[in-house]
């Protein structure tokens, strides 16, 4: 490498350096062949929220019989839009609201983690976000 006169290298010289350094971890490194785009990735992801079934777990199960709740099919749609709509902002546990019901719905797992209706104390811990429908 030439040095200019004021004892610097120039940015072209820098600029071949760093392109040509094996050794720099900031060049572009073109994708392995089982790698797979972002676009794939993301419609994958997109397949798992759309076509996913939205499960109820055995304590949700156990609060919808205790406190007679009775979910409608509209109810049930909702509640899954609800939680579509969850994931999409990236909410991880969430606050769904329909009607007089709260659910808490783990969203990573598509599962409705337990149900209030309106006679229950309104205290809801550990959501990072809430959907009203």
């Amino acid at each position: 490498m030439n040095i200019s006169k004021n004892n610097f290298p120039s940015i072209e010289q820098m600029t071949g350096q760093l392109v040509t350094n094996p050794k720099n971890k900031y060049v572009d490194k073109p994708l392995k062949a089982d790698s797979q785009s972002f676009q794939s990735i993301l419609e994958k992801k997109q397949e798992i929220i759309d076509g996913g079934e939205l499960k109820f777990s055995k304590h949700a199960n156990d609060r919808l019989a205790e406190r007679n709740i009775d979910l409608s099919d509209s109810q049930l749609e909702r509640l899954e839009l609800g939680a579509r709509k969850a994931s999409e902002k990236g909410i991880n546990e969430s606050l769904v609201m329909i009607d007089d019901l709260a659910f808490i719905v783990n969203v990573k797992n598509n599962t409705v983690v337990t149900a209030v209706n309106d006679s229950e104390n309104k205290i809801f811990t550990n959501i990072d976000g809430a959907v009203i429908i």
